[in-house]
């Protein structure tokens, strides 16, 4: 008999995803304590999340790694970004590293969670691992009004990149969330959770969610970790009110942001079995639609992305011919350096930095 697992519970990863301040910390809490294991250390609690963020630490550093690896933000608008995670998420190496690191955790129990704002962008690759430990994997995703993400981000991160990337990034992010939890052939379920729901009946909620994805630890709860929830729980929680119409997006992002709301929403009530081949076609339709705006945005504001390369040319430049010890850059390089730098080479820097040399010098 396991001592772990006398009850023999089959290994499965809940998968907690969603955009950041859309109260994916409030789902990981409850279920972490009402039993189910987030993998430690975790995330230490900051002030923009006193009550913790229930998030192992090891999964946050290892996605950050691979963000800034793909040059991906968090919070990043770009459709191709997708393809620029995508291939980490193929590589066998990737694979390997999460499979191992979650294996041990199992001895812990046959029940995890793992969540993080940044898990979205490798779904795909969790997906491979946990299959790969004998795990099944099972997905929640949460959704908050994006008007109240985006004032949520800028209140609580000090967010300076505007309503419109904010909204833009959030339809992204969850667009790609809804195809990458699609149910596939031996993957597990999905559920997608309101997180009004879940403030105004966390018990109710939880529990349709347990039974859905069939965990084993929610459905057969005690009354002691219930009433440790309840302590928990903050009905206040939710600090931010306000619309979309608050936010003065473009016309289009507008209408986009509106419309992946109104069909995340479908996902959420499981009396319209909205989870179907139809919602599924309508949610590419969005994604489609989506990358051609941003395609529209870019091609209108190409000049605005060559001025900031060239702001930055000239910032770097002004850098380099900085003379902070009263010397030229170019003296502070040692002399066997800068003669294994070809002619031409040196050539052009020196034209770059306006130094260049007068014929025969």
């Amino acid at each position: 008999m396991d001592e772990i697992n006398p009850d023999g519970v089959p290994r499965k990863v809940l998968f907690v995803a969603g955009a950041g301040r859309s109260g994916t910390s409030t789902l990981a809490g409850i279920v972490s304590r009402l039993g189910m294991h987030v993998p430690l250390p975790e995330v230490p609690p900051d002030d923009s999340n006193p009550r913790g963020f229930s998030e192992p630490q090891w999964v946050v550093d290892v996605h950050d790694e691979w963000l800034a690896e793909a040059l991906v933000q968090v919070s990043d608008s770009r459709p191709s970004a997708w393809f620029d995670t995508g291939r980490i998420c193929s590589r066998e190496p990737a694979r390997i590293r999460v499979s191992e690191w979650l294996e041990p955790h199992f001895d812990v129990h046959p029940e995890l969670v793992v969540k993080d704002p940044r898990l979205s962008w490798f779904l795909g690759l969790w997906r491979v691992a946990a299959i790969r430990t004998g795990a099944t994997p099972v997905f929640a995703t949460m959704l908050r009004p994006p008007a109240e993400v985006v004032g949520s981000k800028q209140k609580y991160y000090a967010n300076k990149l505007g309503s419109a990337h904010l909204a833009a990034s959030w339809v992204n992010m969850l667009l790609h969330t809804e195809r990458a939890t699609r149910p596939t052939e031996g993957a597990g379920s999905r559920v997608f959770v309101r997180y009004e729901d879940l403030l105004t009946d966390w018990v109710k909620t939880t529990m349709a969610l347990g039974h859905a994805l069939d965990l084993q630890t929610i459905v057969h709860t005690r009354s002691d970790q219930i009433r440790e929830v309840h302590r928990f729980i903050d009905p206040n929680l939710r600090r931010v009110n306000q619309t979309l119409a608050d936010l003065g997006l473009p016309t289009r992002l507008h209408e986009l942001t509106a419309e992946t709301w109104e069909q995340l929403t479908r996902l959420a009530d499981p009396d319209q079995g909205a989870d179907s081949a139809e919602i599924h076609e309508t949610f590419d339709q969005l994604r489609a639609a989506y990358t051609d705006l941003y395609e529209e945005a870019e091609a209108i504001s190409r000049s605005t992305e060559v001025h900031a390369r060239l702001q930055g040319k000239r910032q770097l430049l002004a850098e380099l011919e900085d003379d902070t010890h009263g010397r030229r850059f170019a003296d502070m390089v040692p002399h066997e350096v800068r003669a294994a730098i070809p002619p031409s080479v040196r050539r052009g820097v020196r034209k770059a930095l306006g130094r260049e040399r007068a014929d025969g010098q």
